[in-house]
């Protein structure tokens, strides 16, 4: 009897040892070792977006996750910020519909009075075409939208540190995307979360 627990034991610890992979070469390799293909993951491409695929399309799909990172890392935020009872002082409109009377989440969007959307949308519409691109050319990386202006500190960062952070953002934009999902999913389907409260 000994025997077998000890055979069970040995065997089920085996399934949680690492085991070689065998490498193999794809055209994928080209991009494993960019910033964002990292433990525990590693290069994680399911969709097979990057199958041949050259610099410039890995470029275009990298700028698009930074951005909806970047997108989500503020709705996620504000999300939580609002169903903390936190609002904007104020009406919405010079109607007196005031920002505390607009519902959280997507009860939001019908709550909103229509030339609101508008300005919303058309705002949006400027930052995308307007702002947020690399306007002078001195962007560093796909993302950068300094554009000579803004700086932070980040002329002063070592190149390692530089990709340290690059790899941070773009982790929590990544996090963000599914957090923001959670939270939509979770509204839909009712009840309540921990910190969240009542969907």
């Amino acid at each position: 009897m000994k025997l077998v627990i000890a055979a069970i034991i040995a065997t089920s610890a085996a399934a949680f040892s690492p085991s070689k992979v065998a490498q193999s070469t794809t055209a994928l390799n080209a991009f494993e070792s960019e910033l964002g293909a990292q433990a525990p993951l590693g290069f994680f491409d399911p969709l097979g977006l990057l199958d041949d695929a050259d610099q410039e399309r890995f470029d275009r799909l990298r700028y698009v996750e930074l951005k909806h990172g970047r997108i989500a890392q503020l709705a996620f935020l504000g999300n939580i910020i609002n169903r903390a009872g936190v609002h904007l002082p104020g009406d919405i409109d010079y109607s007196g519909t005031s920002f505390e009377s607009i519902p959280s989440g997507w009860a939001a969007i019908g709550a909103i009075p229509g030339a609101g959307l508008a300005q919303i949308f058309l705002f949006v519409g400027f930052l995308e075409l307007g702002v947020m691109k690399d306007v002078t050319g001195e962007a560093e990386f796909v993302g950068d939208f300094r554009n000579g202006a803004i700086d932070f500190g980040w002329d002063s960062f070592d190149e390692e540190t530089k990709a340290s952070k690059r790899g941070i953002e773009l982790n929590n934009g990544r996090a963000a995307m599914m957090g923001i999902l959670g939270l939509m999913v979770h509204e839909q389907l009712g009840g309540t979360l921990p910190i969240v409260g009542e969907m």
